[in-house]
């Protein structure tokens, strides 16, 4: 039972009166009843009473399941950063060393999640490990104009040494660079508008390079292919060294190169083209570059998507206190069991199979 281990110290804010279920009781049935589909408490409650006795071989449950608006108020009380901190201490325990791995930064919104004013529906940012398929952090955040403050929380947060962190072009900036780099880690952050300036002097610097050196272009360059569902895909990567031409380049941590990435897509008669710019803290270096900017979006393919879509995070209605923060932490840790499993099938496939069979669960629970 290593992993309820991680929550011993969570603060049970209910006066002794109230204490007639075990606080660890509830957080192992609520992970357990979500790795086996569960969405809401009445779900959670059903699972409860029927695997009841299989329950009770890891944990006592001496006063039986909870009825479901019980499990809503305990789960509630939670203080969300005491959990935050409980899930980012069970991570570390169990990531491996995979070289230099890409932490992949991004934000999500539980649209359903509002309780009267929509403006108040969830926005967290999740940190995903791309090579582990593993989310190692999710904050709530004040919405999506506030997401770099959350970013820089999550910085502070989490062990970046060695890690290459990567995130979309509103988190391209200085602060961010400086925190990424005094952690540890090294960067590679899109430039968009927010930094216009420097967007439009790194385009320059790319044609002024093409005009007068183009040598440098074709020596800087990596093309890959890749086809599937019936478009054919090219992406071009150049990257050059900063230089003193680049005066916007200056106050930047430890930037190293610059970077252009030009996408072109053919679809049948069609074809589309599009040019991104990014800054890094890497040596020159395209394979490693090309890698990090092309798995940056697996935070959208293997998370953000399967916790709508597999998880129905999307559609969860769960809107009381801080229900929506903590289950949204509950569901990235049921995801994570899963993704840890030997177990060969698809993310829905093994909750199903979690749902059937006690076997199948056990293995995605503690292998």
């Amino acid at each position: 039972m290593s992993f309820i281990t991680h929550f011993e110290s969570l603060e049970d804010k209910r006066s002794h009166i109230n204490k007639k279920h075990d606080l660890l009781d509830v957080i192992f049935l609520t992970v357990v009843a979500i790795l086996s589909g569960a969405e809401g408490w009445k779900d959670i409650k059903q699972f409860g009473d029927s695997k009841l006795d299989w329950l009770r071989k890891f944990r006592a449950f001496k006063e039986g399941v909870p009825v479901d608006d019980t499990i809503a108020r305990i789960i509630s009380s939670l203080e969300p950063n005491a959990l935050l901190t409980s899930f980012i201490s069970w991570v570390n325990e169990i990531r491996e060393d995979q070289g230099q791995p890409v932490i992949a930064f991004d934000g999500k919104t539980l649209r359903h999640s509002f309780d009267g004013d929509r403006k108040t529906a969830l926005h967290s940012v999740s940190a995903y490990a791309v090579e582990q398929g593993l989310v190692l952090a999710q904050c709530k955040s004040k919405g999506k104009k506030n997401e770099v403050s959350t970013v820089l929380e999550l910085i502070e947060l989490l062990e970046l040494k060695g890690s290459i962190v990567t995130a979309d072009a509103m988190h391209c900036l200085k602060k961010v660079a400086k925190a990424i780099n005094a952690k540890g880690g090294d960067y590679v952050l899109q430039v968009k508008n927010n930094q216009g300036k420097l967007a439009t002097e790194i385009a320059a610097y790319f044609h002024k390079t093409r005009r007068d050196t183009p040598q440098d272009i074709k020596t800087n360059s990596l093309t890959l292919t890749n086809d599937g569902h019936g478009r054919i895909e090219e992406r071009t990567y150049v990257q050059l060294p900063i230089t003193p031409w680049l005066t916007q380049s200056q106050g930047w941590t430890n930037i190293k190169p610059v970077i252009e990435v030009t996408r072109k897509r053919y679809l049948k008669d069609k074809e589309t083209s599009e040019t991104a710019y990014y800054i890094s803290s890497l040596e020159v270096n395209l394979p490693q570059i090309a890698k990090a900017i092309r798995s940056h979006w697996s935070i959208e393919n293997a998370s953000h998507w399967v916790l709508d879509m597999t998880y129905r995070e999307d559609d969860s209605r769960i809107r009381r206190g801080d229900a929506p923060e903590n289950m949204a932490t509950f569901r990235r840790f049921a995801m994570n069991l899963a993704r840890l499993s030997p177990i060969k099938d698809s993310m829905k496939g093994k909750l199903k199979q979690a749902a059937w069979s006690d076997e199948v669960r056990e293995k995605l629970l503690f292998a």
